[in-house]
C-alpha cells in the first residue's frame, strides 16, 4: 500500500492514474472547490487505493497549519459517538488529516477546558458534538471566526448560527414518524425517555413526538416523559419510574438507542417482555441495535454520514470558506422486533 514498484506513490503517480493534472490532485487532498465531484471520487479512489498520504511537515511549512483537527464527543461508551468518531478519522486521514479526540462527560465545564486544550495543541479547527445547547466557549469561537461545527447541536443566539457551520438530522420528523408506528400499531400509552431536557436535540424529538399525537387527536401527557440524560443508567431508571406509575406504558420511544438499550433492561427486569408486554423504539440505528436478541426498531440516519459530512464542512472552513452552512440529514424508521401491538 503507499507504494508503486518498491516505491512510495506521489501527487504525480496520482494524477497520471486518474488522468487529470498535479494540481487538480493537489485541489482534490486539500479539499478546495473548482474540481468536478466525479473526479473527485476518481482522486479519492486512487487515494486510498494506494494508500498515499501527503507529508504533513511540507503541508505545514506551506499553509501555516497543523493538518490536525479536535473533535470533543460526550462519552466514548456511548457507540453512537465511536461510530461517528471513526467516521471522521476515516474522513480526514483520506485527505491527510489527523484527529484529536476528546471527551466531555456531560459537563459543561469539562468541555470548555477540552476546548482550550485542543486549541492549545494547534488544532485547526473544531468539531464538537456534546449535547450541551450553548455555552460562553462556543459563542467565543464563533466570535473569533474559528473554523467551528456542530454535531446535532444548535446554538440559540440566531446572531451565532451564520457564524457556525451545522450537520444534523431532521430530529422533529424522525421522532415523529417513530411515535407515529407506535400510534398506527395500536399503542395509545407511549412513555418517552427524553435526553437532557436543555438539548436542541430533546426539545426537537419531543415537539416530533408531540405532532405525532396531535395527528392522532391525542395529547402525551407529561407525566409520560422521563428524562433519561441520554445515558443508558438514566434510561433505566427512568422506564422504571413509567412502568412503576398509574399508567404504566404499553410502548416506549428512547430519543436514542443507547438509552433504549437502558430500557429494554428495566422492562426485563421488571417481569415484563419486549415487545409482547412493552414495545420499544429507539433513535440513531447504532451497530448494536440489529445485534441483540430483540432487534432495535429505530430510526437511522446515517452516522458515518454526520461524521463525514462534519469533516468535510471543516475542511471547507479551514481553506477559507465562509461559515454559516447548514446540512440536514434525512431520517428513516427502520422497523424491527421490538415493536409489538398492544391495544389500550
Amino acid at each position: 500500500m503507499g507504494r508503486l514498484k518498491g516505491r512510495k506513490a506521489t501527487i504525480k503517480d496520482i494524477a497520471r492514474l486518474a488522468g487529470v493534472s498535479p494540481m487538480t490532485v493537489s485541489r482534490v487532498l486539500n479539499q478546495r472547490p473548482g474540481v468536478k465531484e466525479e473526479t473527485r471520487r476518481r482522486v479519492m479512489e486512487i487515494v486510498k487505493r494506494l494508500g498515499y498520504r501527503p507529508s504533513m511537515v511540507a503541508r505545514s511549512l506551506v499553509t501555516k497549519r497543523s493538518g490536525t483537527i479536535g473533535v470533543i464527543i460526550t462519552t466514548i461508551r456511548n457507540p453512537l459517538y465511536l461510530q461517528m468518531a471513526q467516521a471522521m478519522e476515516d474522513r480526514a486521514r483520506a485527505v491527510g488529516y489527523n484527529l484529536l479526540l476528546a471527551s466531555t462527560h456531560y459537563d459543561r465545564d469539562l468541555e470548555a477546558q477540552q476546548i482550550e486544550e485542543l486549541r492549545s495543541r494547534g488544532v485547526d479547527g473544531l468539531i464538537i458534538t456534546s449535547a450541551h445547547v450553548e455555552d460562553p466557549k462556543v459563542a467565543e469561537l464563533a466570535e473569533e471566526d474559528f473554523p467551528l461545527v456542530l454535531v446535532n447541536r444548535r446554538v440559540l443566539k440566531p446572531d451565532l448560527r451564520g457564524k457556525v457551520d451545522f450537520v444534523g438530522v431532521d430530529n422533529r420528523k424522525g421522532a415523529r414518524e417513530a411515535v407515529e408506528h407506535l400510534l398506527r400499531m395500536g399503542h395509545r400509552r407511549v412513555g418517552v425517555i427524553s435526553g437532557r431536557r436543555e438539548s436542541s436535540v430533546t426539545r426537537e424529538r419531543l415537539e416530533g413526538a408531540r405532532e405525532a399525537f396531535r395527528a392522532h387527536g391525542l395529547e402525551l401527557p407529561d407525566e409520560m416523559v422521563v428524562e433519561g440524560g441520554f445515558q443508558r443508567q438514566g434510561a433505566y431508571e427512568a422506564t422504571l419510574r413509567l412502568l412503576e406509575g398509574k399508567t404504566p406504558p404499553t410502548a416506549i420511544f428512547a430519543m436514542g438507542d443507547y438509552m433504549a438499550f437502558g430500557a429494554y433492561d428495566a422492562i426485563l427486569d421488571s417481569g415484563l417482555r419486549v415487545p409482547e408486554d412493552v414495545a420499544l423504539v429507539g433513535f440513531n440505528d447504532i451497530d448494536f441495535s440489529s445485534m441483540r436478541a430483540v432487534a432495535l426498531t429505530t430510526v437511522n440516519h446515517s452516522i458515518s454520514g454526520l461524521g463525514e459530512e462534519a469533516v468535510r464542512l471543516l475542511l471547507e472552513r479551514i481553506e477559507g470558506r465562509g461559515a454559516g452552512v447548514e446540512v440536514i440529514l434525512e431520517p428513516r424508521l427502520v422497523i424491527r422486533s421490538s415493536c409489538g401491538f398492544k391495544g389500550g
